[in-house]
């Protein structure tokens, strides 16, 4: 069995042509794109009404200080996006959590208290979505993005350290690639992973690169994990040739 879908990280503007380019799926952003502020509110682009997804990114702005604000602002946010998250998911829905601006620590606060704060907003955010039938997968990011959580095997041990059962790990090749983490790794942790993220260097589409991509994804196969993979990369001004030409190279790639 391969992998269940192939699709693209993308906003509102290219979904038609991410499905035009014979994407399996969209994964739309959330902050700034699915969900608008408006005022004390955020309201749901019009754009995905009548619509239905099985992933999501970017799911905090960054203007909101998860580990610094006053949690009831924290716990606003959660409360009025992922009820119109679930407005447009398809049963079982992932929500990918990175957001690294987002959940940077502030140079002064101790990294212990930091990862505190933390698992505290990854809880809340994961019973929130519990509610709705969806579930939460928390991205590693590169020491570039974020001081908290670099890599897969961080992320595991983050979760197991403050019992957060149910949150899956992204495995994105962006980061994985930053960080150095060994595809061994990759292989053995394959069964905490929930969503997958690939790309090549700089972000480039699949193929466009010289980043091993095809042994990544050999490696989360070979651990056992068979979900979706979506393409989250920088695409040209005419998006929708490169989109169907990465799609076409990842499929023929992806192991089977």
């Amino acid at each position: 069995m391969a992998f269940s879908g192939i699709g693209i990280v993308a906003g509102a503007a290219l979904t038609d042509a991410v499905r035009r380019a014979g994407a399996d799926h969209v994964e739309p952003g959330i902050a700034g794109n699915l969900v608008h502020r408006d005022g004390d509110r955020w309201l749901r682009d019009p754009a995905y009404d009548d619509e239905r997804f099985g992933s999501f990114a970017l799911f905090v702005p960054p203007d909101l200080p998860l580990l610094t604000a006053d949690p009831d602002v924290v716990d606003g946010y959660f409360g009025a996006v992922v009820p119109i998250v679930a407005s447009v998911a398809a049963p079982g829905a992932r929500i990918v959590f990175g957001s690294g601006t987002a959940r940077t620590a502030p140079p002064d606060m101790p990294i212990a208290q930091a990862y505190e704060r933390f698992a505290r907003v990854v809880r809340v955010a994961r019973d929130l979505g519990a509610e709705q039938d969806l579930s939460i997968v928390l991205e590693p990011l590169n020491h570039d993005e974020t001081n908290v959580v670099h890599t897969i095997e961080q992320a595991v041990a983050f979760l197991d350290a403050f019992e957060l059962q149910g949150v899956g790990v992204v495995a994105d090749l962006f980061h994985v690639q930053a960080e150095r983490e060994s595809f061994d790794v990759v292989r053995s942790l394959a069964d905490r992973i929930g969503h997958v993220h690939v790309s090549d260097r700089d972000r480039l589409p699949p193929g466009a690169g010289d980043w091993p991509w095809p042994e990544f994804l050999a490696a989360v196969h070979q651990g056992g994990y068979r979900g979706p993979v979506s393409l989250e990369c920088r695409w040209s001004d005419d998006p929708e040739p490169q989109m169907a030409a990465a799609l076409r190279d990842v499929r023929a790639a992806a192991p089977y």
